[in-house]
């Protein structure tokens, strides 16, 4: 399995013992009402087992990495590999416990998996579709390169609100020109 290495954090394969971790810092308020429903609130360890477990029992493990920072599982950040008319695109969601947002970590993890996408899958282009309140992710998807693609309006309804959906991009070509 791969594991991607940051200064300061690692990206690697989810194991069972990650649900720690993963409880500890999902469980949160702040974290739910930037993720999709799926995401469940409040999350237990056995939410966070349950995952693991599908994550662990797909058939590409690849595209899902625990975030670990001083041996503990801090987070998450996925790979939503398109088809059809959309194969050469990769979607990428991720979260990070409160306690860990504005160190730079997620801007850091972001590139990596980019870097890790372009390399290993057949895309051109990697997005992510980030909530008009999740301000922090759109910072770090600007840090991390991506160029804002368009806003569409009211197309989320999350909490009893319609939210807009920002939708950003980096093209391969465009990290390619960077480096």
């Amino acid at each position: 399995m791969v594991e991607l290495k940051g200064e300061t954090f690692l990206l690697r394969k989810m194991k069972i013992e990650d649900k720690i971790g993963f409880a500890k810092h999902a469980n949160n308020p702040k974290v739910f009402e930037n993720l999709r429903d799926r995401f469940p609130h409040p999350y237990s360890e056995s939410d966070a087992e349950n995952f693991i477990e599908f994550v662990l029992s797909s058939s590409d493990p690849q595209t899902n990495f625990t975030i670990e920072f001083d041996g503990e599982a801090i987070g998450n950040i996925s790979i939503f590999l398109k088809e059809d008319v959309y194969r050469k695109n990769a979607e990428i969601g991720y979260w990070i416990g409160e306690s860990y947002w504005g160190r730079g970590i997620m801007t850091k993890a972001v590139k990596l998996i980019v870097e890790y996408i372009f390399s290993t899958f057949d895309v051109l282009r990697v997005y992510a579709t980030p909530f008009s309140t999740s301000l922090g992710s759109m910072k770090v998807l600007e840090k991390a390169g991506f160029k804002k693609e368009a806003v569409l309006s009211k197309s989320v309804f999350k909490n009893g609100q319609f939210l807009d959906e920002h939708i950003y991009s980096i093209l391969k070509e465009q990290l390619e020109l960077d480096q």
